[in-house]
C-alpha cells in the first residue's frame, strides 16, 4: 500500500453482520470521489465473499485485504 492509497474515508461495520456491510460500503464508496480508497472494517465472516465480490461487480479494485484475530480489513479504491 502506498501514500496514494491512503483511505478517504473509514468505515467501521464491527458488530454489523450480512447485509449491513455491504450496503454500507456501497453507500460510502458512492460518497468519495473516483481514484479515492475506503477502508472498512467489520467483523462479518460473510464479508471477505460478499465485499469482494461485490467490488468485482461494480468494477473497483480492493487494493488491500487482511484477516486478522476474525477482524477484516479492506482497503477499497474507487474506479467508477
Amino acid at each position: 500500500m502506498t501514500e496514494n492509497d491512503q483511505p478517504a474515508d473509514i468505515l467501521d461495520c464491527i458488530g454489523l453482520y450480512c447485509p449491513e456491510p455491504l450496503f454500507q460500503t456501497r453507500n460510502k464508496l458512492d460518497e468519495i470521489g473516483v481514484g479515492k480508497t475506503l477502508e472498512l472494517v467489520t467483523d462479518d465472516p460473510a464479508a471477505e465473499e460478499d465485499i469482494t465480490r461485490f467490488a468485482k461487480r461494480a468494477g473497483h479494485q480492493i487494493v488491500h485485504f487482511e484477516k486478522k484475530a476474525g477482524v477484516l480489513r479492506f482497503i477499497i479504491r474507487r474506479l467508477k
